[in-house]
């Protein structure tokens, strides 16, 4: 990570105007419509082919109860000792695609799916849960989860109505209800400190380390890896919605929320247009809408996908960072076409050559080869879809590309 990022500034919707925008119900005056016409031409600069592909939505009702409720319950699960935590996440129909036996992990993740017909914001259930394990930090945990995911549900959906009517039609909105449903995934990134206080639980359990680190696994302690919690990559879904992360000090007595460290939520994108990465910065308590290579093919290239990553403070040992992110893509059968698929986008996203770097229009020279290293990382989109591929297989081979046959996700 460099030591002074450019910083990006999201643009920020305010929930009202994402109300009025995709509604049926004509606006009361010639001033306001072109009011919201303005507003949903932004919305479409941010998220089209020449802007960042994200923006943030503020103002959302509950966001900053729901927030505070659900985010720092990510630590505290990460911690648990194995045993516990396999009864709370199966006592609120959670899972996970991280390798939580690994003591070297530097993300932990904890995945719900959530069905769109059974989508809701009556507010927080506080029916005492009852299971073998029971613990007041988390008898809410499933229905919090639930209320903030259906909520950020309903975001996309919107979203995507907003892009529909511009693009035309209304294959982005019925792709994602077709789906039947998203997930929901809520994710700690580790502080070194919680690395520690892990190891030092398993010694004291008996477990000997070098048994649960499991070889077969992509490992995510290289030296070279350390400044990032999550490498390059895109979402390959329709929409991916995050709440504003939560950053925590903390050490193995206490943990307090505290500020963006250095001002910036340490998500980091490309910027093809300017050929340099740009640090996320965003209001605490908004909500980021990021475009994923879905939206981006179904909607002929007038969307674009968002290259990121998530930065690693080197210098801060008991920084985490804690996020809830729902992930809202097509259905599984969902074919793909690509005859209407601007070319040059699909082939340009190799993107691993001097030529793009030189073809890019508006770049910034790549004074520290930053960029050609990211775009090396990346498997580009020709390797990985074909004209009449359905997503399901889309997929599949974006998952193989991304993490080989084993398919796990520590640090994407």
């Amino acid at each position: 990570m460099e030591e002074n990022p450019e910083i990006l500034q999201l643009y920020e919707l305010r929930y009202s105007d994402l109300i009025l925008l995709s509604s049926n119900k004509l606006p009361p005056s010639p001033e306001e419509i072109r009011r919201l016409e303005t507003v949903s031409e932004i919305v479409m600069q941010n998220l089209g082919p020449t802007g960042p592909g994200l923006l943030s939505i503020v103002g959302v009702p509950k966001a900053s109860v729901l927030r505070k409720a659900l985010l720092p319950l990510a630590r505290k699960l990460s911690l648990l000792n194995n045993d516990d935590r396999k009864l709370i996440l199966k006592e609120h129909n959670l899972g996970s695609d991280v390798a939580l036996k690994d003591l070297d992990r530097i993300v932990s993740s904890f995945a719900m799916q959530m069905k769109y017909e059974q989508r809701t914001c009556d507010g927080v259930n506080n029916k005492k849960m009852e299971g073998e394990f029971e613990d007041e930090e988390f008898k809410n945990l499933g229905s919090v989860l639930k209320e903030l995911g259906f909520c950020m549900m309903e975001l996309g959906l919107r979203i995507a109505r907003i892009c529909d009517r511009v693009i035309g039609g209304h294959e982005l909105e019925q792709s994602l209800l077709l789906s039947g449903t998203a997930k929901g995934r809520l994710i700690h990134y580790h502080s070194r400190i919680d690395n520690f206080v892990i190891k030092e639980a398993a010694k004291r359990k008996g477990r000997r380390i070098s048994q649960v680190n499991l070889g077969n696994e992509v490992k995510v302690c290289d030296e070279k890896k350390l400044d990032l919690w999550q490498q390059w990559h895109y979402d390959y879904g329709i929409f991916t919605i995050l709440t504003a992360p939560m950053f925590m000090l903390s050490n193995a007595n206490f943990e307090l929320e505290c500020e963006y460290p250095t001002d910036h939520t340490y998500l980091q994108i490309l910027d093809p247009e300017k050929n340099r990465a740009l640090m996320v910065k965003a209001s605490m308590e908004s909500f980021i809408v990021q475009v994923g290579e879905s939206a981006d093919v179904l909607s002929k290239g007038k969307l674009r996908a968002a290259l990121h990553c998530v930065c690693r403070p080197k210098k801060t040992e008991n920084l985490s960072r804690e996020t809830f992110v729902v992930f809202l893509q097509p259905a599984w059968s969902k074919t793909f076409h690509l005859s209407d698929y601007p070319m040059e986008r699909l082939t340009s996203s190799s993107q691993d050559s001097e030529s793009y770097l030189e073809g890019t229009h508006g770049a910034r020279k790549d004074s520290n080869g930053l960029t050609q290293k990211i775009h090396q990382s990346v498997p580009p989109l020709h390797s990985r879809l074909k004209d009449g591929m359905t997503f399901a297989e889309f997929s599949r081979e974006t998952t193989k590309r991304y993490y080989g046959s084993s398919g796990l996700q520590p640090n994407r």
